[in-house]
């Protein structure tokens, strides 16, 4: 090539002149994004929202409480599969009070929407509100809990609902303890909310393995609900645990958080060695099984199952996909003990930055 040739360049060249040797190797370590696009033509692709290809969408979003590790996690998932799929996420607290998730989805009724996807903090507490959605033609997803009982769903609005099998989760974790300590002695049960259907299915789920060991006795009676609050659950742990002067075997916790709350009551006492499980399965619980304080949790998919609300959400309207009665969808929801072999998984998959499990 001669130097005339060399010096040679066409006019968009020069507007993209050859980046300096280090310019280009900063280009090269932007991977995919701006650095390949300007290597590729000087300036990125337009943005779906530039071409019309796909409008961004609004969600409203509701679970039972913030203040609980399993609906923080919740949120996470929903507001990052937000982000990734172009779905603004806009989210009223259920503040574990029933009335006030009820006051704020009634507001949230009269607004617009695409979609809508709601964690009932008990039966029947959103029913209507959300017959208001329907009828302005807003599909909802039931996440988790019932908002009103199953075979009244779709006439409520609820075209899809996401949720686990609450009687399974309690059923594993219990039969779990239950082998850890023989068979027999006493056991404590703490339960959540009693409205909350997916604490009724957890405590008959309890009920369902206890009722097969006649040598097994539950202090106190039965489940004592504790509304998902940690301090009501160590008060009434603290009482349980002075109801008997006999070592307490076991006790079964309706989700991690209050578990981990009592556990350190346990310390220097004649029931030091208990064995606790509970149901969640999130990061905090399984951490608790890694490090000993926990002996088993049961899964509750609470990032999948935020996730697949706002997933199909965004299909739905998308798709403009129709249907003609409700489908339920049962996630998975796996046992973790330090025997199970799947620790290390859930933990990655749970991680916030993940959101998959």
């Amino acid at each position: 090539m001669s130097d005339q040739q060399d010096i040679v360049v066409s006019q968009h060249s020069r507007e993209c002149a050859s980046p300096s040797r280090r310019d280009w190797l900063a280009m090269l370590s932007a991977g995919a994004g701006l650095g390949l696009a300007a290597m590729l033509g000087c300036q990125p692709s337009a943005t779906p929202e530039a071409t019309g290809k796909q409008r961004r969408l609004r969600a409203a979003f509701s679970n039972a409480g913030l203040a609980g590790t399993w609906n923080k996690l919740g949120y996470d998932a929903a507001k990052l599969w937000g982000d990734l799929l172009n779905v603004e996420v806009v989210w009223f607290d259920g503040e574990f009070n029933g009335q006030r998730q009820r006051e704020k989805i009634e507001l949230a009724a009269s607004e617009d929407w695409d979609f809508c996807a709601f964690q009932a903090h008990q039966i029947d507490i959103l029913a209507e509100p959300c017959k208001r959605l329907k009828a302005r033609g807003i599909p909802i997803i039931g996440m988790d809990t019932l908002i009103v009982p199953e075979d009244q769903l779709f006439e409520h609005g609820v075209l899809v609902y996401v949720t686990p099998d609450h009687v399974k989760m309690a059923e594993q974790s219990t039969q779990y303890m239950v082998d850890k300590i023989g068979g027999k002695g006493k056991v404590i049960h703490i339960g959540g909310q009693s409205e909350h259907s997916g604490a009724q299915g957890r405590a008959k789920g309890f009920q369902n393995i206890i009722s097969k060991y006649p040598e097994i006795e539950v202090v106190g009676g039965g489940v004592r609900w504790c509304d998902w609050k940690t301090e009501k659950a160590r008060d009434t742990f603290d009482v349980l645990l002075e109801q008997t002067s006999d070592r307490i075997a076991g006790a079964f916790f309706h989700n991690d958080d209050m578990a981990l709350a009592c556990v350190p009551r346990l310390k220097g006492t004649r029931h030091e060695g208990m064995v606790v499980t509970g149901v969640d399965g999130q990061r905090p619980g399984l951490l608790g099984v890694r490090d000993g304080l926990l002996g088993a949790t049961s899964v509750n998919p609470a990032a999948m199952i935020h996730m697949y609300a706002l997933v199909l959400g965004q299909f739905i309207v998308r798709n403009q996909e129709k249907f003609d009665n409700l489908l339920k969808i049962v996630l998975p929801c796996p046992l973790v003990s330090k025997e199970s072999g799947n620790l290390d998984a859930m933990l990655y998959l749970s991680d916030p930055k993940h959101c998959l499990i």
